[in-house]
């Protein structure tokens, strides 16, 4: 039997990717890679709120779904369980500043590699929407993104211990 040689990274990519061959729009390919890859609080059935993300937001091209599933799956990991756990709006605004800081770094690193974090731009030097060209695109995004969401979910576990 041969030993699985990924990293957890590379899975995540990889998932994501298969997830798209096989229908699941971007945002559920992340999400639902990240979770399959990391041990969240969640049930499986969570991908639901990803699935309206696809498309840049019901299918209008706004912001990626492939990122906006990225950003749920690394929220996953660091978001707050309790957001009313603090009992003070100070300590709220701190706890929210800290996660805004992580999730941020990784949504800059997308914006970074890619010029643009809205779905038609990123999908207009492709033609046609539904077209080969664009749909490979996006699938090398979708992995991209969810590779990241797991170097951060990392970052984060690793900055806690």
């Amino acid at each position: 039997m041969e030993e699985n040689t990924l990293t957890t990274r590379e899975q995540v990519e990889q998932d994501a990717k298969n997830g798209f061959r096989q229908g699941l729009n971007c945002s559920e390919c992340v999400l639902g890679s990240f979770m399959a890859n990391f041990e969240t609080p969640f049930p499986k059935d969570v991908i639901a709120l990803a699935t309206g993300f696809g498309g840049g937001m019901g299918h209008t091209k706004n912001t990626c779904g492939a990122v906006t599933g990225a950003v749920m799956a690394l929220s996953t990991i660091v978001g707050r369980k309790n957001p009313a756990e603090k009992e003070t709006m100070a300590e709220r605004i701190q706890e929210l500043n800290g996660i805004y800081d992580i999730v941020g770094r990784m949504v800059e690193e997308i914006k970074d590699e890619y010029g643009t974090l809205i779905c038609s731009e990123l999908a207009a030097p492709h033609g046609d929407f539904e077209g080969k060209t664009r749909k490979k695109s996006c699938m090398q995004m979708i992995g991209y993104c969810a590779g990241l969401a797991a170097k951060y979910a990392e970052e984060a576990s690793n900055t806690e211990k």
